[in-house]
């Protein structure tokens, strides 16, 4: 078990699941479950994907580089951002081969529906990685209607990227929920991959992705996602969040966690990442903001979601 429910003092349910958290040097501090195990880390492998498509020309940094890792709210600067990402390669929206969508988050969405908006290929929130994949096509003249096939030179580089940072093949192949090539790691290869990200020297793409990532946590996520606040809060780390219940996060030394949730539950991330990051002896403020999710009930909180570890 990863996490509890409590409510109203009583313990109503649980959280299983897997983390491996490695100490600088890369050995092992913590492993709960199986993280020996492949996953698919769905959008905690944008940072790599992101790195991968440095090495294969892409010209981004700053906002736009955090922007191509994120899984964004779908707030005006990242919808804006990801415009000036496909203009700069002479492409429109049109071009984006994401499934038609709303905004990820609550606020963003209903704003966006209020003022008409309907779904669109560049509000849904994998758009940044999108529209740099495009702009890397562009640089080497490949193909851009068919960019998300597993075939296409752009996957099958990102994917040599990918085994490299982790230090192991990749095990299996699969299609994410915005239609692009997701693969499979075991955590401790997508916890090394951080690292390597994390700790890489000036001059290196997974340099230009880590100090990206950093810089601009909002365009990796938006102003209400733990995320955002999560890099915000502990000064050099770097961390990406990934659909059903995946995160991971690396320090500028090294030292990285990743996990997974069994039943998908997002709830149960921030309070495990937490917990993990603490076993490795990270201290701030904002990991006591995170170490809780809230539980409510008639509009006040009444329990909360809580790591065992």
């Amino acid at each position: 078990m990863l996490a509890e429910v409590v409510r109203s003092g009583f313990v109503e349910g649980q959280h299983s699941g897997s983390v491996v958290a490695l100490g600088a040097d890369g050995s092992v501090v913590l492993s709960v479950g199986r993280p020996e195990l492949p996953v698919f880390p769905r959008s905690s492998n944008k940072p790599m994907q992101a790195v991968g498509m440095l090495e294969q020309g892409l010209d981004l940094d700053g906002e736009l580089l955090a922007l191509a890792c994120a899984s964004h709210s779908g707030e005006s600067f990242h919808l804006g951002g990801v415009r000036r990402i496909l203009a700069g390669a002479g492409l429109s929206e049109s071009d984006l081969r994401t499934p038609a969508d709303y905004p990820v988050d609550d606020v963003e969405r209903l704003s966006y529906v209020a003022e008409g908006g309907r779904p669109v290929p560049l509000a849904m929130n994998c758009s940044g990685k999108h529209a740099a994949m495009l702009a890397t096509c562009v640089v080497n003249g490949w193909p851009t209607e068919t960019y998300p096939a597993p075939d296409h030179p752009l996957q099958v580089a990102l994917r040599a990227t990918i085994e490299r940072l982790a230090g192991e093949p990749v095990a299996a192949v699969g299609v994410d929920g915005c239609g692009a090539p997701v693969f499979a790691l075991t955590l401790a290869g997508l916890a090394r991959s951080f690292a390597a990200i994390a700790t890489a020297p000036a001059d290196t793409p997974e340099h230009r992705v880590a100090t990206a990532v950093r810089a601009h946590p909002e365009w990796l996520g938006g102003n209400r996602r733990d995320v955002t606040s999560l890099v915000a809060g502990v000064e050099g780390l770097i961390a990406k969040d990934g659909a059903e219940g995946v995160y991971a996060a690396a320090m500028p030394d090294g030292r990285a966690v990743a996990l997974k949730v069994d039943d998908g539950a997002q709830r149960a991330r921030p309070p495990v990442m937490v917990a993990a990051l603490r076993a490795l002896g990270v201290h701030a403020d904002v990991l006591d903001e995170l170490a809780e999710a809230p539980l409510l009930g008639g509009g006040v909180q009444v329990g909360v979601v809580r790591c065992v570890l």
